[in-house]
């Protein structure tokens, strides 16, 4: 993929800005709370993390033949990945983990599900799932490849073995079957019921003063109260997933939404992100960035961050990674529509889920073939996700073939998710 240089970006957002009229007593986001997190410089995480990496790292060299060894040194590379977004960390720990599965002939289950765990943060699912069924037939440590085995199933699409799965996992009084139970209620549209598991997931590591265990459930619990518009309990538990752990990019990256899509404060979601994007370099965040820039209606610093998006994702390492995101930069920004059909059949065929369909018919949609579009909606979408992002693009093409009630009943659901679409979405969506 070659860089291209894009003027005009996100055009529709070139008059949200000025006309924006949101009103609101005080903004949730006060940089009181949070700047300390956004002002500290994460080299001392990565300094520590970098102390551990060099152990290891020696003591695999002094003693070549001691294989969990190259565990361990995975497992230092992974947190490095973590907190900087550089994906040569992530592809070096699966090389150790290869290596480590080599060395006991991928009979230990748990250097299989490293290895798994590994594939599953580069989209690399279904070569996730050949792990875990071979750890499962092992049969050590059964329930913890049970619990990945559903994860890898739901975003594989195959909900028939996730549910399988979670029958198997089945216990109300386990934090790992919770957050499952949480998920996969989630996916089925049932925002309450997963808000509902979460909490109680919530109660369960607070009880258990388990660090890791309240760092993923405050950033997940945060995501959930955005998206049932309880953005004040979102911001609370991102600051709280923050005091544990002031690195964490993710929890800086949701306050930037609220800054920018609940309180109109684009300057101050960008001011964020800038500082974010210091250590931790993921490509996504410059998409970000474009959006925010686009709606500010600086179309030199859109077009600076879409080309940084376009030549990061230039790298091969990341393989399928950023399908998705580069389906919807080729249909809506660049307009080259045979790449994005391309990449939308790829990801189809890597993941055969209702998002994978959806990015395949907006694909479609966007070349002008309204009816195909719709043949895949009406088989592959339609009452299978109701992410607002999919329901829009669900609207403009049942809009474009007709079906107007139908395209006019999701409006009103996509105007109620103004806030978790942002305002450049909401504004693109006021034209169905």
């Amino acid at each position: 993929m070659k860089t291209l240089h894009i003027i005009n970006l996100f055009a529709l957002a070139l008059i949200c800005f000025s006309c924006s009229t949101k009103l609101k007593d005080k903004d949730i986001a006060q940089k009181n709370d949070y700047n300390a997190y956004i002002e500290t410089e994460d080299q001392d995480w990565l300094q520590t993390l970098e102390g551990d990496y060099k152990f290891w790292d020696s003591k695999l060299k002094n003693h070549p033949d001691q294989f969990p060894y190259l565990a361990k040194k995975a497992s230092a590379l992974s947190a490095k990945f973590n907190i900087t977004g550089n994906i040569d960390y992530l592809i070096e720990a699966e090389m150790d983990l290869i290596e480590a599965n080599k060395r006991t002939n991928y009979s230990n289950s748990g250097y299989l599900r490293a290895l798994a765990r590994n594939y599953i943060s580069q989209h690399r699912f279904k070569e996730s799932l050949e792990l875990l069924k071979k750890a499962e037939a092992i049969g050590e440590h059964l329930k913890g490849t049970q619990n990945m085995l559903f994860d890898v199933y739901l975003e594989l699409g195959n909900t028939n073995e996730a549910t399988k799965y979670l029958v198997e996992i089945q216990d109300f009084s386990d934090f790992d079957y919770l957050i499952r139970l949480s998920k996969w209620q989630d996916h089925e549209g049932n925002l309450d019921g997963a808000i509902k598991y979460m909490e109680k997931a919530l109660k369960m590591a607070e009880s258990s003063n388990n660090p890791n265990k309240k760092q993923w459930v405050y950033t997940n619990i945060a995501d959930y109260y955005g998206h049932d518009g309880q953005v004040k309990k979102s911001y609370e538990y991102y600051l709280k997933a923050l005091s544990l752990d002031p690195s964490d990019a993710y929890s800086k990256k949701g306050i930037a939404w609220i800054a920018y899509s609940y309180d109109n404060n684009p300057q101050e979601a960008m001011r964020i992100l800038n500082k974010v994007t210091q250590t931790h370099k993921t490509p996504d965040y410059e998409l970000l960035k474009a959006e925010i820039a686009a709606y500010m209606g600086d179309s030199l610093s859109k077009s600076k961050h879409l080309n940084a998006y376009l030549k990061a994702v230039e790298n091969e390492k990341y393989g399928d990674m950023y399908n998705a995101y580069n389906t919807i930069v080729f249909t809506d920004e660049l307009q080259i529509f045979d790449s994005a059909l391309k990449i939308a059949k790829k990801e189809v065929e890597n993941r055969p889920t209702p998002h994978s369909y959806d990015l395949l018919a907006w694909s479609y949609y966007k070349r002008g073939e309204s009816e195909k579009a719709l043949d895949i909606v009406e088989t592959y979408v339609k009452d299978k996700s109701f992410e607002p992002t999919i329901l829009s693009h669900m609207a403009h093409i049942y809009k474009a073939n007709g079906k107007v009630a139908e395209a006019h009943d999701l409006k009103k659901e996509l105007l109620e998710a103004s806030y978790e679409l942002g305002p450049v979405a909401t504004q693109f969506n006021k034209s169905i």
